[in-house]
């Protein structure tokens, strides 16, 4: 394995361990379900504590700060194929289309400006298209991960 492709995984593998160390995974499925919203402090603990706002987490506190000067988004703001192809990254595959987890070469200079190979790229799936569609999910090694539904035209950062 390339040094480029083991710094990519280091990064994918950051993202799922700080979801699962903050819960965001939701079990041993290792998903996502960005429908739900996050746990209250009561229901986190069993019904102990008296608060009832959403606990701040560790996520939370690593995606306070961007990675880029792009316009953000949240998981529950992506399409719902947008972030099963998450998921997907997650688990390491399988990818439904032989391009998917290729190099992303940023010809278009629309995010942050980094070596070859530093940025991936996955489908994310457009029901009723017959191809791959124009939405693509870039996920670049230092964890950062980027949405684009007009095939690279436009992108806005996924904030965790």
């Amino acid at each position: 394995m390339s040094d480029t492709a083991k710094g990519f995984l280091a990064g994918v593998l950051l993202i799922a361990c700080v979801w699962a160390a903050t819960g965001l995974l939701g079990g041993s499925d290792q998903t996502i379900d960005a429908t739900q919203p996050p746990p209250t402090q009561t229901e986190a603990s069993g019904g102990q504590a008296q608060e009832t706002t959403p606990a701040t987490t560790l996520a939370e506190d690593l995606t306070a700060v961007p990675f880029s000067d792009l316009d953000t988004m949240t998981l529950d703001e992506l399409p719902p194929e947008a972030v099963d192809t998450i998921n997907l990254i997650l688990e390491g595959g399988p990818y439904p289309f032989g391009k998917d987890d290729s190099v992303f070469q940023n010809r278009e200079g629309y995010l942050p400006d980094f070596e070859r190979g530093h940025y991936r790229e996955y489908t994310v799936i457009t029901p009723g298209s017959d191809d791959r569609g124009a939405r693509r999910i870039v996920a670049g090694q230092r964890g950062e991960i980027y949405y684009t539904s007009d095939h690279y035209n436009s992108f806005r950062e996924v904030l965790l």
